[in-house]
């Protein structure tokens, strides 16, 4: 568990969810520390009482001496939220090499290089809670996402090795698979989303913008979603996989239960497909 004199540290709080998160946990009277790759959009944060501070979280190189600046502070990093991230858009055949990497560097490696500098510390306090926002899409993948639920699915596989290796240690670990939430996430999406001029996908080009904002389909508000985040974070029993938003609990479970081919079919008819033959 973490004390409620231990600091929040969060990524990507320079809108939306993270904006939400920050202030849900500040309202429950926990010390936060907001972070964002520009520092000026921490300014709302800033004005509200709470720390905010410069992270990329891909700069590896800089979350050593951030975490070296708030101890000398005083603050001791009780729970790490894992919240930045964006999602690569488009059809595989378009989406490149160096798209890939940067999506796998924004979304798997740098929480896991985040919570590697914050553990040590919570494993030799024996207590901790590591919390990482993935999403339904590493459950369910939809075409014109892959490069996005590839990384989630990745996120979402890495959170329960470092569950199970982390619980005997007093670190807890969870894993927070939103569905539907209000965020910059589908215009931050329509601008990353991969289609090549001559691309065959052309004669369906709505139908691939479409999925970079399909999140935002009557999407739970953002600060609804961390409020009830919060609450179940601050429980003793909250569980492993939290699964909250518009969809969050639907889409795992045509997974589970729908035939493959069935669920293609589905899928592929939602999201244009069935036009391109």
């Amino acid at each position: 568990m973490t004390s409620p004199r231990d600091t929040v540290l969060i990524t990507g709080c320079g809108s939306g969810i993270g904006q939400a998160l920050a202030r849900a946990c500040h309202q429950r009277g926990l010390t936060v520390c907001a972070t964002a790759r520009r520092l000026d959009t921490l300014a709302p944060l800033a004005a509200e009482g709470m720390l905010t501070r410069q992270l990329d979280v891909t700069d590896e190189a800089a979350i050593g001496p951030l975490l070296a600046e708030l101890q000398q502070a005083g603050h001791t990093v009780g729970m790490l939220i894992n919240n930045a991230g964006y999602g690569a858009m488009g059809p595989m055949l378009d989406v490149t090499t160096a798209e890939w990497h940067r999506q796998f560097d924004v979304n798997l490696f740098a929480p896991m290089a985040v919570a590697r500098a914050v553990l040590p510390g919570m494993i030799a306090r024996r207590r901790g809670t590591i919390v990482n926002i993935s999403s339904v899409s590493g459950v369910l993948t939809t075409p014109f996402a892959g490069p996005y639920c590839a990384s989630k699915a990745a996120f979402n596989a890495a959170s329960d090795a470092l569950r199970m290796e982390l619980a005997p240690l007093g670190v807890r670990v969870v894993t927070v698979q939103p569905g539907g939430i209000q965020s910059a996430f589908g215009s931050n999406a329509s601008n990353a989303v991969s289609l090549a001029p001559d691309s065959p996908y052309q004669a369906i080009k709505a139908s691939v913008l479409a999925r970079a904002n399909e999140s935002q389909n009557q999407a739970t508000p953002a600060d609804t979603f961390a409020r009830q985040l919060v609450e179940q974070l601050m429980r003793a029993d909250c569980p492993p996989i939290v699964r909250l938003g518009e969809k969050s609990t639907l889409l795992p479970a045509l997974k589970q239960w729908l035939p493959t081919r069935l669920l293609d079919r589905v899928l592929s008819k939602k999201f244009g497909l069935t036009k391109l033959g």
